[in-house]
């Protein structure tokens, strides 16, 4: 009897999942790229920030130490 439950449970989620998939709106390619672009930009921002925040912060705790 739990066969066929989880057999009619399986089917109800793989209906469900198809569902689902169907209303995907799938972005075309310029856009796909210029989102691309984006990402790899604002990583390299975001990784120059750290480095520089990073280089202030030794610098300071260096002084400290030094003194």
């Amino acid at each position: 009897m739990a066969d066929k439950k989880e057999k009619k449970g399986f089917k109800a989620w793989w209906a469900g999942l198809k569902g689902e998939y169907s209303r995907i709106i799938w972005p075309d390619k310029p856009t796909v790229v210029r989102q691309t672009i984006t990402v790899i930009v604002v990583t390299i921002i975001i990784g120059i920030l750290i480095a520089l925040i990073d280089s202030v912060v030794q610098l300071g705790i260096g002084a400290l130490i030094n003194k």
